[in-house]
């Protein structure tokens, strides 16, 4: 449907949130830059918010950046041990949390997501738990254990809330997504290692739509891929992106980006390489953090009703469109 970003502007991106008024948040961490960088549906660059270092207001090694409904921006450093927030505008507002392995203590947080109370969820990575705070980060409760079996974690990532409450974690080390009710106790296990149909490797990123199916971010198989709310695999994609406004702007400015491009071949360079974060919006439009090749690669789903006799193993009602 549409491609976002380009290396100068959206470097390395690891996470986005989306915002009011078509706004875009993108979380870069890379050499050339550690920042959110703000940008438009229509693809326009709208500034930049934080910057490398310690400081208040700056970053150190980034993991996932999230909105509440004031569209405040809380961000998850697992260098710093802590989440920093800002205001829309970009203005730094407060941090909290600090190293450790207690309550409301981090060591190398991660994916982010708010409660439909208003309370963040933080993945609490080498922990191997989550934990939830509230906005101001009183510690409020904490679930999880390391270990490979069912309801265990092992050096989770991505988080994702639904219109329920319940909660899906990108269980990275052990190569699956796991469902969770509000208060931690297991209902669903999605997958197993491996690069067939239904299975990850070392997936990364987790987001449900208001129809409760689940997207992943098959970080090493290339791919994100979709299941139904009962857990059971609908359909895979790997991506099919086209230059966006910012990239097509500066290669018509550029001869030697335009004569490349001219004698290269272009199908990989439509293929997603690290995919490592999802958004889903009300209007089931999927957007993915294209790690690989700086930028955020967006589609939307086509969801046809169907009966039961529709339905076959492998491909279900709804499919991923670029049109």
């Amino acid at each position: 449907m549409k491609t976002l970003g380009m290396r100068r502007v959206t470097s390395n991106p690891v996470d986005l949130a989306l915002g009011k008024e078509g706004r875009i948040y993108v979380l870069s961490r890379s050499e050339l830059a550690t920042e959110i960088r703000r940008i438009s549906w229509d693809d326009e660059n709208l500034g930049t918010i934080g910057g490398p270092g310690t400081g208040d207001g700056q970053f150190r090694w980034p993991v996932s950046v999230v909105v509440d409904e004031d569209e405040n921006l809380y961000v998850s450093d697992e260098a710093l041990n802590r989440i920093s927030i800002f205001n829309k505008e970009g203005d730094f507002l407060s941090k909290w949390g600090e190293a450790g392995s207690g309550d409301g203590q981090f060591n190398r947080p991660a994916g982010l997501a708010f409660n439909p109370e208003g309370h963040l969820y933080v993945v609490d990575s080498l922990n191997h738990r989550v934990q939830l705070f509230t906005r101001d980060g009183k510690f409020l409760s904490q679930w999880g254990a390391q270990g490979s079996e069912p309801g265990e974690l092992n050096l989770p990532m991505g988080i994702a809330v639904d219109d329920e409450g319940d909660v899906y974690v990108a269980d990275w080390g052990n190569h699956r997504v796991q469902k969770f009710s509000a208060g931690g106790a297991r209902q669903l296990v999605i997958g197993s290692e491996g690069s067939e149909r239904g299975q990850f490797v070392r997936p990364t990123g987790v987001a449900v739509d208001r129809h409760g199916d689940i997207y992943v971010a098959d970080w090493g198989n290339n791919r994100v891929q979709l299941f139904n709310p009962d857990g059971q695999y609908v359909d895979q994609f790997i991506g099919d992106a086209t230059l966006s406004t910012m990239a097509r702007t500066y290669v018509r400015a550029n001869p030697k980006p335009l004569r490349l491009r001219e004698m290269a071949c272009l199908e990989p360079q439509k293929r997603f390489h690290g995919p490592v974060s999802i958004e889903v919006d009300d209007e089931c439009r999927m957007y993915v953090a294209d790690c690989g090749p700086h930028r955020i690669q967006v589609y939307r789903k086509e969801a046809d009703m169907l009966g039961p006799e529709d339905i076959v193993p492998v491909l279900s009602a709804p499919t991923l469109s670029t049109t």
